[in-house]
């Protein structure tokens, strides 16, 4: 069972975020740059107020016939943001994204984020965690017929 810490662990530790009165189109370009899929959207202290996605743009901003140069990230970001420590598992993150068809966790501490989990972090850690199974018991089999 793998835990929030041990997948922050083998990520980069930098978060990018945007604030909530960036036009849509910065958030888009700060996404293009770093090659992510989310942000955060935090104020000037450090609040963390929602999340900017791909899916927000393409179903908030296209569909709706808004200009992402003249749209706050606000009006659009998804909210509630919901939040997993670093003691929670991988299999508390994913029922809660399931639960609430959500796709990114804040990873808190002291109320304050200080990572940022996709659901391709959570999958890649169940990959991860089923082939290192399978090579234990090929190993087991293996040994049991020498």
């Amino acid at each position: 069972m793998a835990f929030v810490n041990d997948l922050l662990s083998s990520k980069p530790s930098e978060v990018w975020t945007v604030g909530p009165r960036d036009m849509v189109y910065k958030a888009l370009q700060l996404m293009a740059e770093k090659n992510v899929g989310a942000v955060p959207v935090v104020d000037a202290d450090g609040n963390v107020l929602g999340v900017f996605s791909e899916r927000d743009y393409a179903r908030k901003v296209i569909l709706h016939g808004k200009s992402s140069q003249a749209t706050a990230v606000e009006e659009l970001m998804s909210r509630p943001v919901y939040c997993v420590s670093l003691d929670d598992t991988t299999e508390t993150c994913m029922q809660l994204m399931t639960d609430k068809h959500i796709r990114h966790l804040v990873v808190c501490e002291d109320d304050r984020m200080i990572g940022f989990l996709s659901i391709g972090d959570l999958l890649k850690s169940v990959i991860d965690t089923q082939n290192a199974q399978i090579k234990d018991l090929e190993n087991f089999i293996v040994g049991a017929r020498s």
